[in-house]
C-alpha cells in the first residue's frame, strides 16, 4: 500500500518516495539481520502482479552496529492511477490512504498528460457506442476493482472507462486498449487485430493445408477462446505404456508453454501494424509471430531477463482477466515445459527486426509413439543430410561418433550442414529431447526419414 501510495505522487513532488525496513518510527534501528531473501521478497513485489501498472522501486541495504537497514526507493510513476489489489492508494500527509473520486480524477489527468503508448491513445471515430459495456462492467470491473470500491464507485461509466485507461476523456473517445479489449469491431478500427491458425500437412508453407481457424473480436472473447481451442484441439495426447498396470501420456506441446507464448504475442504485439498475429503449425514444429520486434530495454543479448511492455493497458487487463500469471517469467518456465515436455528448446528469432518470431519442436516423445511427421519429403535434401540418414539407418548415434564416422572435424559445419537441416525436415530426433546438451545425447530417424530412406533405394 505504501509503494502504491509513492508512486501515485497525488501532491506532484516529483521526488522518490522511500521506505526503511528496520527502523523505528523514531528513527532508531531495530536490529534487523537483512537477508538475501528479505531483498528477493521486497524486489517481487515490483512484479508479483498485486500492484498495477509495475511501479518503479530500487532496493539496496546499509549495515550500522545497531542493525541492518533495507531501503525502498519508490519513484513517482507517469500512468496513474497505481492500484494495489484494485484500490488505488494516495499519501495523505504522513499517512497513506485510499484516494476518493476527487482525488483519482486528479491522477487520471496526470496520466493522460503523459501517456504515450498506443494502446493508451485514443481511438480515433470511435465512441463510447463502439464498446461492449456489458462485458466492462460485469465481467470485467469485479476482477479489476475489488468489491468494496466498487459498491461506493458512484462515477458514470465514462469515468471508470477513463480510470482503467480505457478511454480518453479529451477526446471523449474509447483508447486503442478500450476497443481491443471491448470493442464490437476492433477490426474495423485497427485492421489485422487478429490472430491467423493454420495447419499444414507438411513442413513448408506450400504443403496442402489441414485446417484453419480465424480469431477475431475484442481481445475479452478471443483470450477465452483461444485458450480452449490450445488446450482441446490443437494439444493432442497420447497414452503410452510404462508397466502391466500404468501408462503416461505423451503430448506433443507442453499446453502451459504454447498457452503462454500465445498470450505474449497477443500482449505484446505491435497493434499499429497490419499484419495479423500468425499461429502456424507444421508436421514437425509450430511458429508464432507478431508484429513487432523487443521493444526498448529488451533486446537480444538480455532476452528473457529483461522485459519492457509496448501495450501496458492490455498487459494490465490481461493480467487482471488471469491471462498472464506473473511478470517477468514467462518466457523462462516456458523454456523448462517445453524440455520436461521433450520439445527441446525453443528457437527465438530476433534477426526480422519488425516482427517477433519462435519456433518449437514437436515433442520427441510424442514423435517415438505415434510418428506423425510419415508425408512424404517434398522439400530437398542435400547430399550431407543423406550420408547422415543412412549412417543413422544403422543405429543410434551421437554427434561425436557421427562425426568420427563422417570424418568431420569441425562441429559447426556439421551442425549447420549435418543435424539443423535433417532436424528442420523431420527426419531425426534427438533421443534425451529434454537434456539438449546431455552428454548421453544421441540421434534417431523418424518414420519420416525411413520412408524416405526406402524411397531413394
Amino acid at each position: 500500500m505504501a509503494i502504491c501510495a509513492f508512486a501515485n505522487d497525488l501532491p506532484a513532488h516529483q521526488k522518490p518516495g522511500y521506505l526503511l525496513i528496520g527502523v523505528h518510527d523514531n528513527g532508531s534501528l531495530a536490529g534487523l539481520k537483512v537477508t538475501d531473501d528479505l531483498l528477493k521478497n521486497l524486489g517481487g513485489i515490483r512484479s508479483d502482479g498485486l500492484i498495477l501498472p509495475q511501479p518503479q522501486i530500487n532496493i539496496c541495504h546499509f549495515s550500522f552496529e545497531e542493525g541492518d537497514v533495507a531501503v525502498v526507493e519508490v519513484l513517482p510513476s507517469n500512468f496513474p492511477p497505481i492500484r494495489y489489489k484494485g484500490k488505488v492508494w494516495i499519501r495523505v500527509g504522513p499517512r497513506k490512504a485510499v484516494a476518493n473520486e476527487a482525488e483519482e480524477r486528479i491522477l487520471i489527468e496526470k496520466r493522460i498528460s503523459s501517456a504515450t503508448t498506443f494502446d493508451t491513445r485514443p481511438c480515433v471515430g470511435s465512441t463510447l457506442a463502439d464498446l461492449n459495456l456489458d462485458a466492462f462492467t460485469q465481467n470485467y470491473l469485479p476482477k479489476a476493482i475489488d468489491a468494496e470500491s466498487l459498491k461506493e464507485d458512484n462515477r458514470t461509466i465514462v469515468q471508470k472507462l477513463a480510470s482503467l485507461r480505457f478511454f480518453d476523456l479529451r477526446q471523449n473517445s474509447p483508447t486503442n486498449a478500450g476497443i481491443l479489449l471491448f470493442g464490437k469491431q476492433p477490426e474495423y478500427f485497427l485492421f489485422g487485430a487478429y490472430i491467423q491458425y493454420v495447419a499444414f500437412k507438411g513442413l513448408s508453407l506450400g504443403a496442402d493445408i489441414n485446417n484453419e481457424v480465424k480469431f477475431s473480436g475484442d481481445l475479452f472473447s478471443v483470450l477465452s477462446k483461444l485458450d480452449t481451442f490450445i488446450e482441446t484441439s490443437f494439444i493432442k495426447k497420447h497414452p503410452v505404456p510404462v508397466s502391466v498396470l500404468r501408462e503416461e501420456t505423451v503430448m506433443n506441446y507442453s499446453f502451459w508453454a504454447i498457452r503462454e507464448l500465445m498470450m505474449n504475442a497477443v500482449m505484446h504485439r505491435d497493434y499499429e501494424s497490419h499484419t495479423p498475429i500468425r499461429f502456424y503449425e507444421y508436421s514437425n514444429r509450430i511458429e508464432l509471430m507478431n508484429a513487432g520486434g523487443l521493444y526498448r530495454n529488451a533486446r537480444p543479448e538480455n532476452f528473457p531477463h529483461v522485459n519492457d511492455y509496448r501495450n501496458p493497458v492490455i498487459a494490465e487487463a490481461m493480467k487482471v482477466l488471469g491471462y498472464v500469471n506473473r511478470f517477468s517469467r514467462g518466457v523462462t518456465r516456458v523454456k523448462e515445459e517445453l524440455l520436461e515436455n521433450g520439445n527441446g528448446s525453443a528457437l527465438f528469432d530476433f534477426s526480422k527486426l519488425t516482427v517477433f518470431e519462435v519456433t518449437v519442436p514437436i515433442s520427441a516423445h510424442y514423435l517415438a509413439f505415434t510418428d506423425p511427421v510419415t508425408d512424404p519429403v517434398t522439400d530437398p535434401v542435400t547430399d550431407p543430410v543423406i550420408q547422415l540418414l543412412k549412417l543413422l539407418a544403422q543405429g543410434e548415434l551421437s554427434s561425436g561418433e557421427m562425426r568420427a564416422r563422417l570424418g568431420i572435424k569441425h562441429r559447426a559445419t556439421f551442425r549447420d550442414n549435418y543435424i539443423h537441416p535433417a532436424i528442420s525436415l523431420g527426419l531425426i530426433v534427438q533421443t534425451i529431447p529434454e537434456k539438449p546438451n546431455s552428454r548421453l545425447q544421441k540421434y534417431k530417424l523418424t518414420g519420416r526419414a525411413i520412408k524416405y530412406l526406402e524411397k531413394i533405394k
